[in-house]
């Protein structure tokens, strides 16, 4: 038998397509984890950035609150290496007051006859709660016909130019609130500012300066339990002074918030009926 002739194997010359297509899948593997590895979870972001939102545009929890202001005009120091003295016992705790002429037309809503306090008590109560800011002649306790008057130099509050209440500002307004939260008086808080012009993107003007200060005290009231019904913010920017501005000591007293416990209509017969007016 005839050998059969050995058939000469084909060369391949297309073997190099294996090593080519091992290349591309390990090359593909490879940019696959990199972009796996750079993006970004858009749901995990998403919680971080609405987390981030909520934590600084959401009210503050404390009756301290961090608050923004203005760059200052000049310095201005604030004292605060003292604490405002643990206010006395609130009219509602030492004494009830009973009205009994009060004209019921002339008190606030969610007033009663037996929570109007006399100016007398208020004033004395204020004037003990303040008392280390009266001492340093920082708060001024008057009465005049329109009621309790007390007047707080803006440096005891506030940084110049600003409307940020000051950490021992919220300390002595805190006692205050707790003597005029439980009685009825309507209370107006009036802001005041010297003559020096200011101009920022806030505070166009004194007006909106004053404005702002007044608002921040009845803001922090309103957090600390009074009836926001019972309170007025009135800003008169530099329009109502007490003394010349023509000297730094005159601005210091023009620069000023005053808080005006308003009289009730019995006060003011009493009042006229003590000077013998009709």
């Amino acid at each position: 038998m005839a050998r059969r002739k050995r058939q000469e194997e084909h060369e391949n010359h297309e073997r190099w397509l294996v090593s080519y297509a091992d290349f591309i899948t390990l090359l593909f593997a490879f940019f696959v984890v990199m972009y796996s590895i750079s993006s970004v979870n858009e749901g995990k972001y998403r919680v971080l950035s609405n987390t981030l939102t909520d934590a600084f545009l959401s009210p503050a929890q404390s009756l301290d609150p961090i608050q923004i202001g203005e760059p200052v005009r000049s310095p201005e120091p604030v004292p605060g290496e003292f604490a405002a003295p643990e206010p006395a016992p609130t009219v509602a705790e030492s004494q009830e007051v009973v009205v009994e002429e009060a004209n019921a037309d002339d008190i606030p809503p969610g007033t009663t006859e037996t929570n109007v306090a006399s100016p007398e008590q208020i004033a004395q109560e204020l004037s003990l709660s303040l008392s280390g800011f009266v001492d340093q002649d920082l708060v001024n306790v008057t009465q005049t016909d329109r009621g309790v008057e007390v007047e707080m130099k803006s440096k005891m509050l506030f940084e110049s130019g600003s409307a940020r209440l000051s950490p021992a500002a919220i300390r002595a307004l805190r006692g205050v609130a707790k003597i005029i939260e439980p009685i009825g008086n309507q209370v107006h808080v009036e802001g005041h500012t010297d003559n020096i012009p200011i101009e920022t993107v806030s505070f166009p003007s004194n007006w909106e300066l004053s404005a702002a200060r007044a608002a921040s005290v009845v803001h922090l009231f309103t957090r600390l339990g009074v009836d926001p019904r019972r309170l007025v913010s009135i800003g008169y920017g530099e329009y109502r002074p007490i003394a010349e501005n023509d000297s730094e000591d005159g601005r210091q007293e023009n620069r000023r918030v005053a808080l005006i416990i308003m009289a009730s209509q019995h006060d003011r017969e009493l009042r006229d009926l003590n000077r013998g007016e009709p």
